[in-house]
Parts: structure tokens; C-alpha cells; sequence
């Protein structure tokens, strides 16, 4: 399992130094995910080390809203005043991502030839 983790590391701090390297305006952990894909796609035999570890981690997701309720919490306040415009961008996003999941189905399922 501690193998596992030291690939999640590894492929972080290589996602962050490409990122400060390149100047690239996506996050460090966002690559370091995309190199770690790219990882267990050419180096099969990571898979094993990963899915242990991963699996460790699924097992209390959980945990990790902890720091989000503490963020809400503390800028509660904030949150309140912009109630209204964070109401209509949740809905709106919404509408928008079933609107185009939908659209993107129907487009796969006419591509697909019928018997």
C-alpha cells in the first residue's frame, strides 16, 4: 500500500513541475492525475500497488469533505450574501450538463447502427 501512495506522490510532484515548468494554466494535481493514467496505461505492473491504495482511500472518502464543510463554515457569511447568483448558477449549470449529457447520448445512440 505505501507503494501505492509513493505513485499517487510521484506522479503529483511530477504533475506540479511540469505545471510551475511549463507555466501551463491547468493545476499540478490535475496533470499528475493525466501522468498517472498515462502511467498505468505503459507500466501495467503499477496497477496493483495503485488499486490497493485506492481502494484505501475509497473506503473513507468521506474524510475528505471534512476540509470543504470547514471552508463552507467559514465563509458562511460570504456564501449568504451571494445566495442568489450561486442559485441561479447551480441551476443553470445543471440544466446545462443534463441538457448537453443528453444531447451527447442521443448522438451516440443514432451513430450506433440498429439491427
Amino acid at each position: 500500500m505505501l507503494k501505492g501512495l509513493t505513485w499517487f506522490l510521484i506522479a503529483q510532484l511530477a504533475g506540479e513541475a511540469c505545471m510551475r515548468m511549463t507555466g501551463l494554466p491547468v493545476p499540478g494535481p490535475v496533470l499528475g492525475m493525466v501522468i498517472l493514467f498515462a502511467g498505468l496505461i505503459l507500466a501495467p505492473v503499477i496497477r496493483t500497488h495503485i488499486g490497493a491504495s485506492a481502494d484505501l482511500l475509497l473506503t473513507h472518502l468521506s474524510l475528505l469533505f471534512i476540509p470543504a464543510g470547514v471552508g463552507v463554515v467559514l465563509y458562511l457569511r460570504e456564501l449568504a450574501q451571494s445566495a442568489w447568483a450561486l442559485t441561479v448558477i447551480l441551476l443553470v449549470s445543471t440544466w446545462v450538463g443534463l441538457a448537453v449529457t443528453a444531447w451527447v447520448a442521443q448522438f451516440m445512440l443514432d451513430r450506433e447502427p440498429h439491427e
